[in-house]
């Protein structure tokens, strides 16, 4: 939650505040609400703060930088095809996203518990 907060906060900032692009502060935004959520996904959601945070970070990047393209793309393009709102684009992508893209990434790829070897 407190990354979507971010991640909405700084598009909708960018869009109505500074009246910038909104394709643009839909990645910074995503950026910001990524690294966020890394640290409260590893400390709090996977509770996976024994494991190699150089490891998990490198893994969250690869995870973090195709969803900010598909939110990007994703925000972009639907509305630009539909004329939809773009904060409720980016609501719609968001949650597509977050379901089918970063929780199942996030659970076994990212904050994975590191096998003990020998056991």
């Amino acid at each position: 939650m407190a990354a979507t907060v971010i991640d909405f906060g700084i598009l909708t900032f960018w869009v109505e505040v500074l009246h910038l692009y909104y394709p643009y502060g839909v990645a910074i935004g995503a950026f910001f609400g990524a690294v966020t959520n890394f640290m409260i996904n590893r400390y709090w959601s996977f509770q996976a703060g024994g494991d190699p945070m150089v490891r998990q970070a490198g893994r969250y990047i690869l995870v973090s930088a195709g969803s900010l393209i598909l939110n990007t793309l994703g925000v972009y393009l639907v509305t630009e095809r539909t004329g939809l709102f773009y904060l409720y684009s980016q609501a719609i992508i968001a949650v597509m996203i977050g379901v089918f893209y970063n929780y199942p990434l996030h659970h076994f790829f990212v904050y994975q518990k590191e096998q003990a070897h020998g056991n």
